[in-house]
């Protein structure tokens, strides 16, 4: 019990005495921490549309301005009989000029430079399997009256590119922040140490057990990294709540939400990281700069 009290008191001691220092440590740990979280999140939230979206994948055939009526009626044929298809669904002119309005609902003078004629009719093909698009379109395409065949998944693919550049950038930030936040951590626990050398030599003198003088540096950085830990988390949920949940709600229209959960998930996540490298940080550091 004494001792536990000891080391309590030497960890509340050591991170007021380099206050500055700590708190810099902190700031960097949980900057890195929450770069770390987001970039976690978004790797989820990507498999996650991934999910959703592949799902409902479908292959537009948009028909020409001359189509005939015949033609129409053969490519109908056609794609109800193809083994490939699990379902169809046939849009006019009007009906895209109308979806088009709803889109674009924001930008009324766009709306108004577009008319009836301005978008071609088109069958919505939803495949059975997606990655057979490539065999669908060879079998479709040589029918009288189609303009283009656009599979979705084609465009999806580039917007997934980009999330997935913005998650290796994301982590790229975390890993140079969370350099520096390493090297916060060996610098303060260095200091720490050099301004308790005397104190150090003197337990050795007495026969203290190695992790017993190394106990409190080592519980130093890790509660520093679970403060860092938790404010990471705040500010990732913050986020959340603000921008994804309010100001960039209309966001969720193409991007699934991101369930609460997997927020909250980040807590131990963050928490077991931020004590963990701050442990071994600190463990490793005092192997070099303090001979016990």
């Amino acid at each position: 019990m004494q001792r536990a009290k000891y080391i309590l008191n030497e960890v509340l001691v050591g991170l007021w005495r380099n206050v500055t220092m700590t708190v810099a440590m902190i700031i960097t740990l949980s900057v890195s921490l929450t770069m770390l979280g987001a970039s976690v999140l978004m790797y989820m939230q990507v498999d996650q549309m991934k999910s959703f979206y592949y799902g409902e994948i479908e292959v537009s055939i948009f028909l020409r301005d001359d189509v005939t009526e015949a033609q129409r009626a053969a490519i109908d044929q056609s794609i109800d009989s193809n083994p490939l298809v699990q379902s169809k669904t046939y849009e006019s002119r009007e009906d895209a000029l109308a979806k088009f309005k709803v889109l674009w609902r924001d930008s009324p003078d766009f709306v108004k430079s577009v008319g009836p004629d301005s978008l071609p009719e088109s069958f919505r093909v939803k495949l059975k399997d997606p990655e057979q698009y490539s065999t669908f379109a060879d079998q479709i395409k040589g029918q009288q009256g189609i303009q283009d065949i656009v599979d979705q998944r084609e465009l999806l693919e580039k917007v997934f590119k980009i999330f997935n550049a913005i998650q290796v950038m994301a982590l790229i930030v975390a890993g140079f922040m969370a350099l520096a936040a390493l090297l916060l951590v060996g610098n303060t626990i260095q200091v720490a140490a050099y301004s308790k050398r005397r104190e150090v030599a003197v337990m050795k003198l007495v026969g203290a057990s190695n992790w017993f003088i190394q106990a409190p540096f080592v519980l130093e950085a890790v509660v520093a990294g679970l403060i860092g830990a938790i404010l990471g988390f705040v500010f990732i949920f913050v986020g959340k709540v603000t921008l994804l949940d309010g100001r960039l709600q209309a966001l969720t229209n193409v991007l699934t939400p991101i369930p609460d959960g997997n927020v909250w998930l980040m807590l131990p996540l963050l928490a077991g990281v931020g004590a963990l490298v701050s442990a071994i940080t600190a463990w490793v550091t005092l192997r070099f700069y303090l001979k016990v």
